[in-house]
């Protein structure tokens, strides 16, 4: 597991996860097993996780992709919670308390903080990559810019 809190800023810490994530997806193309991939690496990672993984867009809402956690919500409907939020308006959501968050969906009542990052492709949004935290305040200005390189990568690396 890497501690960021090691490395100053975090960003050495980003720049070996993403290197190592580079490795990891080497030569495979399918989005999915690059998800379930992505989902268990940036789960065992990170320290300070309680759920990592994938809302997939079908039909005009998220559904439920590779995760690493507790069981989740199936279907999220866009603009509805942090991931709705995070795919209606394809911007990065990081929120520090989720239990102030409009809208929240509680699918595991043990977190209190949130990133997720939409992923988009060529201007099509693919779904979102959300992480939760049981710690409130989990994540900071450089976990989101080292999280969106991560999703960035994922991305490069697959067909989607």
């Amino acid at each position: 597991m890497i501690d960021l809190s090691q490395t100053g800023s975090g960003l050495d810490g980003y720049a070996l996860m993403t290197a190592q994530l580079e490795a990891l997806l080497s030569g495979e193309r399918d989005f999915i097993a690059n998800a379930a991939q992505f989902s268990a690496f940036i789960y065992h990672e990170l320290e300070g996780l309680n759920w990592a993984g994938f809302y997939l867009v079908k039909d005009d809402e998220l559904v439920l992709g590779p995760f690493q956690g507790k069981v989740a919500c199936v279907r999220i409907a866009f603009g509805r919670g942090v991931c709705g939020a995070a795919a209606a308006s394809r911007q990065t959501q990081r929120v520090e308390d989720v239990h102030a968050f409009p809208g929240h969906i509680a699918c595991d009542s043990a977190s209190n903080s949130e990133l997720v990052v939409p992923l988009i492709k060529e201007g099509r949004l693919i779904g979102v990559l959300d992480l939760d935290s049981p710690r409130t305040g989990r994540f900071s200005e450089v976990d989101q810019r080292g999280i969106e390189a991560l999703a960035a990568v994922l991305l490069r690396a697959s067909d989607c």
